[in-house]
């Protein structure tokens, strides 16, 4: 790999004794907020020119800058209220297009070699899913041959190709994440950083709770239920797929020089950390689901299968569900569950649709809810982590709704307005708050 190298980049490291050349590889992602203007790219950019005059090979993804995704997706919606999905991904990609060509300027303004490309030419293959497409392949050659020659390697995030229509698709929300796992995955990465504006992992949102601490190192499976119950600072998609691929994630910020949170499932090495496992992780919070109650729901076998059928084939995915004991006068029962708001009124209109056929009274929808998850490997081994959960909710004089539990996370459903009253009222019952100082936020929502 030492063809190539660009203008003042250090020689690699020499090759150790058994003659092997020792070269990191490191992919790297940078955030909406990282990258929000021109001085934000230029600080992106020294960063990256230190990592590759280091020695290091370097694979950069990049999101749009800054809310230039939610003004595409308002300005598309000035247009028509309901635009064409495959227009919309073609449009959506200019943003992360954008990013990555300035970024590419101002490393190669520092001296360094750099090439963008797009998710198509980077190999990204996705399946057909127009706004929520997944990854089915990585077919790197071609980052692969720009480290070779030296140059940094920057990729649009968010974005891939579906090979059978050459159409462009988008990953969805927090999709850039994905796409460097997925890169590290590919090409053998030796770690996946993702930056973004805060230093980390943290016990509970620092905008929410300013006393939450970073988390130094958590396992997966604690990641995965708290980005699967709110916390953005990870997307689960990538969560998931480093889990599967091994690939290590190092959440850190852009605007410091901190050490983040290491995302692994490696043990320690011998003799650190702690005897035995932290009992929370953290509190996480979700204000972007909503309920529907389906009344009067005839309570014989199969009506709740059939209802759920529905919603599946319209392609809603739910998170909690609750039965209510059926009345024994009427034969009838109520089922309330949760699912995402944006796709409350899709479910709401095939529940309607086939009223008729499943027999149920009537509909009832609520968007003005908020999910609370208390997640922590450690609550598997200690009794009590429920009573303490609800009797801080009831101190706090917060009332619950809905109650769902795993081995690792308990979550509960309360009204959207005292959402924020509860996360507070638990990180300080479960003695996590940090006695270091406030947390600081350098900008942006998280991401």
């Amino acid at each position: 790999m030492l063809a190539g190298t660009a203008g003042d980049v250090a020689p690699r490291p020499a090759p150790t004794d058994s003659g092997v050349l020792v070269v990191a590889v490191i992919v790297q992602k940078y955030g909406g907020s990282s990258v929000a203007d021109a001085d934000a790219i230029k600080r992106v950019a020294k960063r990256i020119t230190e990592a590759r005059r280091a020695g290091d090979d370097v694979v950069v993804v990049v999101s749009a800058m800054g809310d230039t995704t939610d003004e595409l997706i308002d300005l598309a919606n000035r247009i028509t209220p309901t635009p064409p999905l495959r227009e919309m991904d073609i449009l959506l990609t200019a943003g992360e297009r954008i990013s990555m060509s300035l970024l590419a300027m101002a490393i190669a303004n520092l001296g360094v070699h750099a090439q963008s490309f797009t998710g198509q030419q980077a190999g990204v293959i996705t399946d057909d899913s127009h706004g929520r497409a997944r990854i089915v392949a990585v077919k790197a050659d071609r980052i692969r041959k720009a480290l070779a020659e030296g140059n940094v390697a920057i990729v649009a995030g968010f974005q891939g190709v579906n090979e059978a229509s050459n159409d462009v698709t988008t990953l969805g929300r927090g999709g850039s994440d994905t796409t460097a796992v997925a890169l590290a995955a590919a090409i053998g990465a030796d770690v996946c950083e993702i930056y973004t504006d805060v230093d980390g992992v943290f016990t509970a949102d620092p905008r929410i709770v300013p006393t939450a601490h970073k988390i130094s190192r958590i396992s997966y499976e604690e990641m995965l239920d708290m980005a699967a119950s709110g916390a953005k600072v990870l997307n689960l998609r990538c969560v998931e797929y480093g889990r599967r691929h091994g690939v290590d994630i190092h959440v850190r910020s852009s605007f410091s020089a901190h050490t983040g949170t290491l995302v692994t499932d490696r043990p320690l090495p011998e003799g650190e950390g702690l005897m035995e496992q932290p009992l929370i992780a953290g509190v996480a919070h979700d204000r972007s689901e909503a309920k529907v109650t389906v009344v009067g729901v005839p309570d014989v076998p199969g009506t709740a299968a059939r209802i759920f059928e529905v919603v599946a084939a319209s392609g809603v995915n739910i998170d909690m569900i609750v039965q209510n004991v059926s009345a024994a006068a009427t034969g009838l029962t109520d089922i309330s569950f949760t699912l995402p708001a944006d796709d409350g009124q899709k479910a709401i209109g095939a529940l309607t649709d086939h009223q008729a056929e499943i027999g149920y009274g009537s509909l009832q929808y609520d968007d003005q809810i908020g999910k609370l998850s208390l997640i922590g490997a450690g609550m598997k081994s200690h009794p009590g982590v429920s009573a303490k959960l609800f009797g801080a909710l009831r101190d706090a004089g917060i009332n619950i709704e809905m109650i769902s539990t795993s081995e690792i996370r308990v979550s509960v459903v309360t009204r959207a307005d005292q959402l924020d009253d509860a996360v507070r009222a638990v990180h300080t019952a479960f003695d996590l708050d940090s006695s270091e100082g406030e947390a600081v936020v350098y900008g942006g929502t998280g991401r």
